[in-house]
């Protein structure tokens, strides 16, 4: 365990074998031995005391440990005061864009009251004028987006926000070069930390999450599993085996123990978590394309509906009805590929769709007239795609409405959001490619509200959230960290 001398009693030498010791070292093994032969400490060949070889070098360098460690431990120092230089860069960034906003907000506000002031001039009433379909609520009054926390991530893809106990899950690659995938627990509150939970090795890749009542979430992997895990425990507590890769998962807003998957192959699957070894049902989709948006719903008669979309558009599953197939919603046939579904639940009597063009038909012929013009940011990606309103008309059924075209992933499935902002009124959220953010609009006319753009790389999921006392928060995952927004 000494250093090695280029001379003297412990000089550097080695045995037959080729591992080098201190020659002394070697001696005193041998006489542990009573000078017979003695095994090498590292392989066990064994050798003689005339079988010690000095090795002659000119000099010999002893490394200095301790500088090592105190170099090490300064450069972790300067990544440490980088991290936080970029944090504060940003947070002073963000708080400049939240006092634009509010500038803008009160522009927009007076510009409101004058146009609502010149058509009651003009014989409509202030109440006429907001009860018209085309005219938004100024939801400045009961919206804006304040920063509760950020934290950087590395190798997360998918999110969930559980608002009542004010927990965040992510799911991504285990750190290291392994293939193990995790969920990380994590605290809103500044100072908690985060708590890694651990998964079954065939679990892979998870595609989505959702939280459920009583301290559960669910979630759908491609390792052909839908999962249940205790938020209180950090375990699996539930685990089923899928025919196809799990791409969508859902809880059930009537029943505590009902869960739905969607599936890679387009199909369907109903459990009861009281039923531990199969799915209530299975029902095949309208195609084989992967169910990527699954949501629970009620319409006005009570029945349970399930609304899901895959590449074909959204559709609609009859959960009481015993129909076997589901059904596209009227209207939204050959939109393009539709990448993203929005939900108001648990009425669900607003849907946002999203479409990217398909790449077999680039000659369309001419865009048609648009609801808002197309703002994009210099140097930002994607392409050019559309989202699609649509309102449940009859209590059942739902109609098309206000089309906005926006910038799009031409890769990603980036999930988007109903925002409800009072007096039944909602802003729509998406993780637009142009901004590395979020950007808002009002429903239904699609004029921009407000950007949330402080990400240097595209949003790869978005989530909505709110407590069962009312408190409503929006999260948002890149690949570099997490941010949540808190509504008020």
């Amino acid at each position: 365990m000494n250093e090695w001398t280029a001379e003297g009693a412990h000089r550097v030498s080695c045995i037959p074998c080729g591992h080098v010791y201190g020659r002394c070292c070697l001696e005193r093994w041998l006489l542990q031995f009573a000078k017979k032969k003695a095994p090498c400490p590292q392989c066990g060949r064994k050798y003689k005391e005339n079988c010690i070889i000095n090795l002659y070098v000119p000099e010999i360098a002893v490394p200095n440990n301790d500088l090592e460690k105190q170099v090490l431990s300064l450069r972790e120092k300067n990544e440490s005061l980088e991290k936080q230089q970029t944090k504060l860069l940003e947070e002073i960034k963000a708080h400049e864009r939240q006092i634009i906003l509010q500038q803008n907000i009160i522009h927009e506000s007076n510009l409101k009251r004058q146009k609502m002031t010149e058509q009651s001039s003009d014989g409509r009433t202030d109440a006429e004028a907001i009860a018209s379909p085309t005219v938004d609520i100024d939801c400045s009054t009961c919206c804006s987006f304040v920063l509760q926390n950020e934290f950087y991530l590395d190798g997360a893809r998918v999110m969930a926000i559980d608002a009542s106990s004010q927990v965040i899950l992510t799911s991504g690659r285990a750190p290291g070069v392994g293939p193990e995938h995790i969920l990380t627990k994590i605290s809103m509150f500044a100072g908690l930390g985060m708590q890694n939970i651990h998964l079954p090795p065939d679990t892979k890749a998870i595609r989505d999450i959702c939280i459920l009542p009583g301290g559960r979430a669910v979630f759908a992997s491609l390792g052909r599993k839908l999962s249940i895990v205790s938020m209180a425990t950090n375990n699996v507590v539930l685990q089923y085996d899928l025919p196809f890769p799990g791409w969508s998962c859902s809880g059930d807003h009537t029943s505590s123990t009902h869960i739905y998957a969607g599936l890679q192959n387009g199909m369907l699957l109903a459990f009861d978590i009281r039923q531990t070894s199969a799915p209530l049902y299975s029902v095949m989709g309208l195609s084989t394309h992967p169910v990527h948006t699954i949501q629970s719903a009620v319409d006005a008669s009570g029945s349970r509906k399930i609304l899901s979309a895959s590449s074909i558009g959204p559709c609609i599953w009859d959960v009481d009805g015993g129909e076997n197939r589901p059904n596209l919603i009227r209207g939204m046939e050959n939109q393009g590929v539709c990448i993203s579904l929005a939900c108001n639940p648990p009425s669900s009597d607003l849907l946002v769709a999203s479409y990217r063009p398909k790449v077999e038909a680039p000659d369309d012929g001419v865009i048609p007239q648009i609801a808002t013009p197309l703002s994009l940011t210099p140097g930002g990606s994607g392409k050019l795609g559309r989202h699609v309103l649509m309102r449940r008309t009859d209590g059942r059924s739902f109609v098309k409405d206000q089309t906005c075209y926006g910038n799009v992933s031409d890769l990603r499935m980036t999930r988007s959001a109903i925002i409800p902002c009072g007096s039944n009124h909602h802003l729509f959220a998406y993780g637009d490619e142009s901004l590395y953010g979020i950007r808002t609009w009002r429903l239904p006319s699609f004029q921009t509200f407000a950007d949330l753009s402080s990400h240097r790389q595209p949003i790869l999921d978005l989530r909505y959230a709110e407590s069962a006392k009312g408190e409503r928060y929006i999260g948002c995952l890149s690949a570099e960290k997490l941010q949540v927004f808190k509504i008020s």
